[in-house]
């Protein structure tokens, strides 16, 4: 006989698990899956967690919480966007609560806070954050990304910008992060080795209360800046550089969560005509983004960006990767086997992985439009099958420093 009862359930008051009453039942008598999310529901970067949250439980709720013939338990964690939180957490989620399989985290600095764990525990993980080096110098075994690395976007925005654009002249902007770090030295790479030059580079504390010193201090011989925020850090500074009266003075293009869809929905006319790069768009039209879309906007009032389709589509890697053990989600090198040959249909489009777990897929030049009343991510341009290494020789890409603040170096740095 089943016996059916409520989940999530909470591990700790700490632990921020949440509790959904209509989310997954058990069978008593049955294999349960265990699924942890670590994801930020406090701080900055909480409008993203928030999304990746509602996304994975859609996920699920459309299959019934069954994966692979397998009922779904998902116990979600909240690390305020701190690394040291991070960490415990996931020792929660593991050691505790007894998951199977985890997805996140969020930000880059988080990953590479709990990759020893991660390795030393075998834990297979399905992140959305953007941390390089856990698929390059340093790969992770048990690490898959189904997003994209901090650079493998902003290389397309840098390559659209000289050949498209014909900027010639930039500054970059970005959280004074690991993910910041190295989105904005990829576009600099890119982009001086196409004509360009960065002449300036700012990195605001993730928590900055306001930008209004670093918009004193901006270049405006510029021909444009160049947005490597996360959260809802874009929104803020867009608004404030049209308060200081710059919006037609310099033109604004962003990285892969600048002006994330979590964030349009509280923006206005200061958007409008902003070009942006990511691998998804909720106005993508491919059968999958068809159906999340939609539903998604329906059941919460506002398109779904990076944060709910990373999360989204990790669902659909994992359950293609389920259904090649036959379910068997307990065989943990088999699964990652099966995780990291994937080659699907996914709402971001089609995705496989190269041999690091780092996803080859296609990314998009997007603009800020208004349609049926609402700020959209229109496509504008389609780049095919990027991979993390660009157009380089990934021989050579892997014998040169991670990208940081300051590899490459900036030669063209203006006082």
């Amino acid at each position: 006989m089943t016996t059916r009862r409520h989940f999530l359930q909470s591990t700790t008051a700490a632990a921020m698990t949440t509790t959904l009453p209509h989310i997954v039942h058990a069978q008593a008598n049955g294999e349960v899956m265990r699924i942890g999310l670590l994801t930020v529901k406090s701080g900055p970067l909480a409008s993203g967690g928030i999304d990746m949250e509602r996304a994975l439980v859609m996920y699920l709720n459309e299959r019934n919480n069954t994966l692979a013939g397998k009922r779904v338990q998902l116990f979600v964690a909240d690390t305020g966007g701190v690394p040291a939180n991070a960490k415990s957490k996931v020792q929660e989620l593991v050691e505790l609560n007894k998951v199977h399989v985890l997805m996140g985290p969020l930000a880059a600095f988080e990953a590479l806070a709990i990759d020893d764990y991660i390795k030393a525990n075998k834990i297979p993980t399905l992140s959305v954050a953007a941390a390089e080096d856990m698929t390059q110098r340093k790969p992770n075994p048990w690490f898959v990304r189904a997003t994209s690395s901090s650079a493998q976007s902003s290389h397309v925005m840098a390559d659209h910008c000289a050949k498209t654009l014909k900027f010639k002249r930039m500054v970059l902007i970005a959280d004074d992060i690991a993910y910041g770090h190295e989105m904005n030295a990829g576009f600099q790479r890119v982009f001086e080795e196409n004509g360009g030059k960065v002449v300036q580079k700012l990195f605001p504390p993730l928590t900055a209360p306001d930008y209004g010193s670093f918009l004193a201090q901006l270049k405006t011989n510029v021909d444009g800046i160049f947005l490597g925020f996360a959260g809802s850090n874009g929104f803020r500074f867009v608004r404030q550089f049209n308060e200081y009266g710059l919006r037609n003075k310099m033109t604004l293009v962003g990285g892969m969560t600048a002006l994330d869809e979590s964030v349009l929905r509280n923006m206005g006319d200061e958007a409008l005509g902003i070009q942006t790069v990511c691998w998804y768009s909720a106005e993508l039209a491919n059968p999958v983004n068809a159906k999340f879309a939609p539903a998604f906007r329906k059941a919460f009032g506002y398109d779904p960006g990076y944060y709910a389709a990373g999360t989204y589509v990790s669902g659909a890697v994992l359950e293609s990767a389920l259904e090649v053990v036959r379910g068997n989600f307990t065989n943990r090198d088999g699964l990652m086997a099966a995780l990291r040959k994937t080659n699907i249909q996914t709402a971001r489009g089609p995705v496989q992985f190269d041999s690091f777990g780092n996803v080859v897929g296609d990314v998009y030049i997007r603009q800020v439009e208004r349609k049926e009343g609402r700020l959209v991510n229109s496509v504008m341009k389609t780049y095919p099958n990027i991979s993390q290494f660009w157009a380089y020789d990934q021989k050579q890409f892997l014998s040169n420093p991670v990208y940081s603040r300051d590899y490459p170096p900036a030669k063209n740095l203006e006082s």
